[in-house]
């Protein structure tokens, strides 16, 4: 209920802010609150955009994982004139964790909150009120899993090395201030550009000062950002964070903090890397930071065998790419940039809705087993009887999937994994033969996985293309080679992926306790008639229409975008020409 509540929110939000477009769009932006924020026509977008993909995650705890299909009540008059009744808890996991934590709602929309405002931010004072609400958001939403030691352990982890890039925000908050006099962006870009001229032009007028001060501070702030967008070398906290705590969080740790971020940090490169000399500029950082966050995410990627851990390093590659068009800045490279993060946003949030998913999908799987033990997570030895319906409590209760013991070497690994309850998938071998099993989900992962890897005509394809034809033409001739082979070699770690989803037999067998399970259910008239009583077979459960939903569609996007890819390149090079006043 809670989490409905905030999708109403969230949904009337972004509508409201649909409805000022026009306004801005004629009046190129207005400063609000005293001149701390600005809405313009990019934050506007954006500020949709980051509502939007919130709703999304949050239909992840909106409604249960699972339902019941049955053919005699899929029709239209039946589903809206009659009511399936059955036992509920122990099919749709109605007693999962995840929806037994009430504050989950109310941290995101505070994290929303925050992302918002710091989109908008006009202000020294506003940029650090507004990254620290959004952080402490993060902290608490990576720790909200109270029972989960990993989680525990990543969000303390989280916490105490976010507090360190804090301290450089902070510091060059305060090194700004002390230079220029002011706390507000807008006075601080005039003096940035007057400085920039001042040796040939301006000399008596700012002769004390020098451009490369604010470069320097702006160095340190940049930093602080890089840490929190996980950007190497500042990366190191990432993988560890993004595999301890649950999947579920980690959708939303790994995509809305580093959209606001991206884009506070397009407004302060446009305004501040204007130099007419030959003095350091503070955008070299993030062309370094591109170059690190390129090669590390792809090389270190090709040895994870855990799924979050290489999607973690996935991003850092992807956020190597958005550098490299952050530090062009140019109106074509401002294109790419604004229409690269939308696009990655989606399909990283397609892909972990699906790992969800697919963990949801395998409850009444075990593995084959090579002798007569077996085992299953919360401990029911050899030689216990398990009845069917003792199994779906306790899978309904704990959401938990049941294993057989096996002598194999590979086995032993998944046997032992940690927070099973709140991250079923954590291996990549544990995909081992998923088509087989559920074969829409896996060409579903598959085609975001190309994406991801640039596979022509997907949508991840046309954003790197529009990287690398803004860095040539800009001459960052060696930047797009190492684009271009670190692109390559990624590829390497998404199709073992794939291998082992198509190319392999399954290691799951449905739960033997389970295969004659037979759950009685009826079907009623909603004013209360009984129409007839039905059988309800393991098939029948199937995962839920709000996950199917959002992955149907995504998925959609990611592989249809060739043949409508006017609307979001139109809406890019809009959003661009704007900012360059063209």
């Amino acid at each position: 209920m809670y989490s409905r509540v905030t999708i109403t929110i969230l949904v009337i939000s972004s509508l409201i802010t649909y409805d000022n477009l026009n306004f801005l769009f004629l009046n190129k932006g207005i400063g609000i609150f005293g001149g701390l924020f600005h809405t313009t026509c990019t934050t506007s977008v954006f500020h949709i955009f980051i509502l939007s993909i919130s709703s999304v995650i949050l239909l992840l705890t909106s409604f249960y994982p699972r339902k019941v299909w049955l053919k005699d009540y899929s029709s239209l008059d039946k589903i809206l004139f009659c009511k399936l009744i059955y036992y509920q808890t122990v099919v749709i996991n109605k007693m999962g964790e995840q929806y037994k934590i009430i504050e989950y709602s109310l941290i995101i929309l505070f994290i929303v909150t925050g992302a918002l405002f710091l989109i908008s931010t006009s202000d020294l004072v506003s940029i650090f009120l507004s990254i620290e609400l959004q952080s402490y958001g993060l902290y608490l939403l990576s720790t909200v899993y109270r029972d989960s030691e990993p989680a525990t352990s990543g969000g303390l982890m989280y916490f105490l090395l976010g507090g360190l890039s804090s301290c450089f925000i902070l510091l060059s908050t305060s090194l700004l201030y002390a230079n220029s006099g002011t706390t507000n962006l807008d006075s601080l870009y005039i003096i940035t550009s007057i400085s920039n001229v001042s040796k040939d032009n301006l000399t008596s007028l700012l002769y004390w000062y020098e451009s490369y001060y604010i470069h320097i501070s702006l160095l340190f702030m940049s930093i602080g950002f890089l840490f929190k967008v996980s950007a190497a070398p500042f990366h190191f906290w990432s993988p560890d964070v993004y595999d301890a705590i649950p999947t579920i969080v980690t959708t939303f740790v790994a995509i809305v903090s580093k959209i606001s971020i991206f884009i506070f940090l397009l407004e302060l490169v446009h305004y501040t890397s204007k130099s007419f000399d030959n003095d350091f500029s503070w955008t070299m950082s993030l062309l370094f930071s591109s170059l690190l966050s390129l090669i590390i995410g792809t090389i270190v990627g090709l040895t994870q065998k855990r799924i979050k851990r290489l999607f973690a390093f996935s991003t850092i590659s992807h956020v190597g790419f958005i550098l490299l068009a952050l530090s062009i800045h140019s109106v074509e490279s401002t294109q790419a940039f604004l229409f690269y993060l939308m696009q990655y946003s989606i399909s990283n949030l397609n892909a972990f809705i699906l790992i969800i998913a697919i963990g949801y999908s395998l409850y009444c799987y075990v593995y084959k087993v090579e002798d007569s033990g077996t085992k299953s997570i919360n401990g029911n030895e050899q030689g216990e009887e398990i009845t069917n319906k003792n199994i779906l409590n306790l899978n309904a209760n704990n959401g938990e999937i049941y294993e057989e013991k096996s002598v194999n070497e590979n086995n032993k690994e998944k046997d032992n994994l940690q927070d099973l309850n709140n991250s079923p998938i954590q291996l990549i071998d544990q995909l081992k033969g998923y088509y087989y099993i559920n074969p829409l989900l896996a060409v579903s992962l598959a085609i975001t996985l190309f994406s991801f890897a640039g596979v022509p005509p997907l949508m991840g394809f046309f954003g790197k293309m529009m990287i690398l034809s803004a860095a040539i033409d800009n001459g960052y001739i060696f930047m797009s080679l190492v684009a271009i082979i670190t692109s390559v070699i990624s590829a390497v770690y998404y199709l073992v992926i794939v291998k082992q989803i198509f190319f392999y037999k399954p290691d799951y067998i449905i739960n033997p306790e389970l295969k004659d399970f037979n759950a009685e259910g009826i079907i009623i008239e909603k004013t209360g008639g009984l129409i007839k009583k039905v059988n309800i077979k393991i098939n029948n459960i199937v995962i839920s229409s709000s996950l199917s939903l959002a992955i149907s569609i995504i998925t959609f996007i990611i592989s249809l975008f060739i043949f409508a890819p006017q609307h979001w390149l139109n809406l890019a090079n809009i959003l661009a020409l704007i900012l360059f006043n063209i």
